[in-house]
């Protein structure tokens, strides 16, 4: 065999492996868009480069294989359901403090799951491996609380909070860090429901519980 035979075979084996090693990066690049959607985009955007996104996005993912995430048990998940409700109802009369008891209330679900919360931006983030779809509405919920404090949110901005609140608490309370089946269906669940805020005595008093949360078919023309 030539040296110029030898040259190009080895010159045609270094492109084949190059190919072939692109095509497993946009495979990666690809599962790593679709698990994360909108997170993706985001964390790639804040570091300023799809690799180091990437690099980002599978850090939270070891993080997250040393800490001790565990389901709820049947009592605490009824416990918390209960909890969830009466903070719903108390939308209706007092929707700055109701969005004040959203917040503790899933803060508490984290702690009790196994998540640490000392720091809200990790929080987020060990949020983002099991819960993508929801997170980003988390930041906006925490945003809207902290402008709440500052009185700069409006009662529709607070209605907006307790959405995103509903879809998260929602989320936290399945254990989708040990279903691959449960992760996956997080994509199609829809979380997007508002709060109804018209005044108490508009209503039966018997139903004030069940109508303090209603999708936007039902309050929106």
């Amino acid at each position: 065999m030539s040296l110029a035979t030898i040259i190009v075979i080895a010159v045609a084996v270094v492109v084949i492996a190059a190919i072939g090693f692109y095509a497993w990066q946009r495979r990666q690049s690809q599962a790593l868009a679709v698990r994360y959607g909108p997170e993706y985009q985001r964390v790639v955007s804040e570091t300023g480069s799809r690799h180091r996104g990437e690099a980002e996005l599978r850090r939270r993912e070891e993080r997250l294989e040393h800490l001790d995430i565990r389901p709820l048990q049947a009592q605490q998940q009824a416990e918390y359901e209960k909890q969830w409700r009466a903070t719903q109802a108390r939308f209706v009369d007092d929707p700055r403090g109701a969005i004040v008891d959203a917040d503790l209330l899933v803060e508490d679900v984290m702690k009790t799951r196994g998540y640490p919360v000392s720091d809200f931006d990790q929080r987020a983030a060990d949020l983002s491996v099991h819960h993508p779809r929801v997170v980003d509405n988390y930041r906006a919920a925490r945003d809207i609380a902290r402008r709440h404090r500052r009185g700069d949110a409006t009662t529709e901005d607070l209605r907006q909070a307790m959405v995103y609140y509903r879809g998260l608490f929602e989320d936290l309370l399945e254990d989708r860090e040990h279903s691959v089946a449960g992760a996956e269906r997080v994509v199609e669940r829809p979380v997007d429901r508002a709060v109804d805020i018209e005044p108490a005595a508009d209503r039966v008093a018997a139903h004030r519980e069940d109508r303090a949360v209603r999708t936007d078919r039902e309050v929106r023309p």
